[in-house]
């Protein structure tokens, strides 16, 4: 790929409001697309505030009415707030675009930057995302004498953990030895360019998450990096690292059109043979097609060549 461009539009007491970031990043995807600037990854922190992909589901959003801002991105709802490192890389990528390599090499530059600090995280089939894997379940602790077997989160349709005290709140998954997402990852493809992206816990309030079903997952919860490596991590300290990574991994990036099979009813295929089930239904390959990846959904297998850490 090209060189990348990075510009940072606000931290702290700087950090950017949510719409006028977005309104920066249309700006931007349009300037991309018409070659007037180069790849461009934006970084930055927001104020507090839940934004809904998509698919987003009304059981998913805050009880107490709390404004929600809903984007053009894939997913689910999601916290963006202080001590969240968020990226969103604009680039253009040759089309149809492969929508799950480009997550993949999100991911990666995540995972190197949490490993530079100590702290090994990975992928987990079928959910987006950077994870620090929970203890096997029959090693975690049990409340009130159940078994985690008996988790009612997987055997409840009805089950609301936002409804469910601390137990089950989603900023206490460490504590129950579970999956936990360290980085959520949402994106928009439109006319083969990128928008949305990352978000990084370094160390925020989680519990912000725990008035939501945070991108729709039920049976796992959130971490950050201050919390793993039980001491205090800045923006600061995390931008410089997570920027090197994201250049060396997205600027040595070789991408491809996703390869498309035109015999009639067969399936499509990423370049590395994956089924092409990991891009979502319905995106067109014409010349505004528009492509969206949950943050949290199935991405479908990494193709080949990519770390599984």
């Amino acid at each position: 790929m090209s060189e990348l461009r990075f510009v940072h539009l606000g931290f702290g007491e700087d950090a950017v409001d949510y719409r006028e970031a977005w309104e920066k990043q249309r700006e931007v995807h349009a300037a991309r697309f018409a070659d007037e600037v180069p790849d461009t990854c934006l970084l930055l922190e927001h104020p507090p505030v839940y934004t809904a992909g998509r698919r987003t589901e009304d059981g998913e959003r805050p009880l107490d009415g709390t404004p929600v801002v809903d984007v053009d991105r894939g997913g689910k709802i999601t916290w963006h707030g202080p001590g969240q490192l968020v990226g969103y890389p604009i680039l253009k990528l040759p089309r149809p675009v492969d929508v799950v390599a480009h997550v993949r090499r999100l991911e990666e530059a995540l995972i190197r930057t949490a490993a530079e600090f100590g702290l090994e995280t990975t992928r987990i089939e079928g959910r987006s995302g950077v994870w620090v894997l929970g203890d096997p379940v029959e090693e975690r602790p049990s409340y009130g004498g159940l078994s985690l077997d008996f988790d009612p989160r997987l055997t409840d349709e009805e089950f609301d953990p936002r409804l469910s005290g601390p137990e089950y709140a989603p900023s206490n998954a460490g504590q129950r030895r579970e999956d936990r997402k360290l980085a959520a990852i949402g994106i928009r493809v439109a006319k083969g360019v990128t928008m949305h992206g990352f978000a990084l816990n370094v160390n925020p309030d989680n519990t912000w998450f725990d008035r939501i079903v945070p991108c729709g997952i039920r049976d796992a919860g959130v971490t950050s990096l201050a919390n793993e490596l039980g001491r205090d991590v800045t923006i600061a300290e995390v931008l410089p690292v997570a920027e090197r990574h994201l250049r060396e991994v997205l600027e040595n990036a070789e991408p491809r059109p996703r390869e498309v099979d035109r015999t009639p009813g067969a399936p499509v295929r990423s370049p590395g043979g994956a089924p092409a089930g990991a891009v979502p239904a319905g995106a067109a390959t014409g010349a505004t097609e528009v492509t969206e990846v949950a943050a949290g959904a199935a991405a479908g297998p990494a193709p080949q060549g990519a770390a599984t850490a």
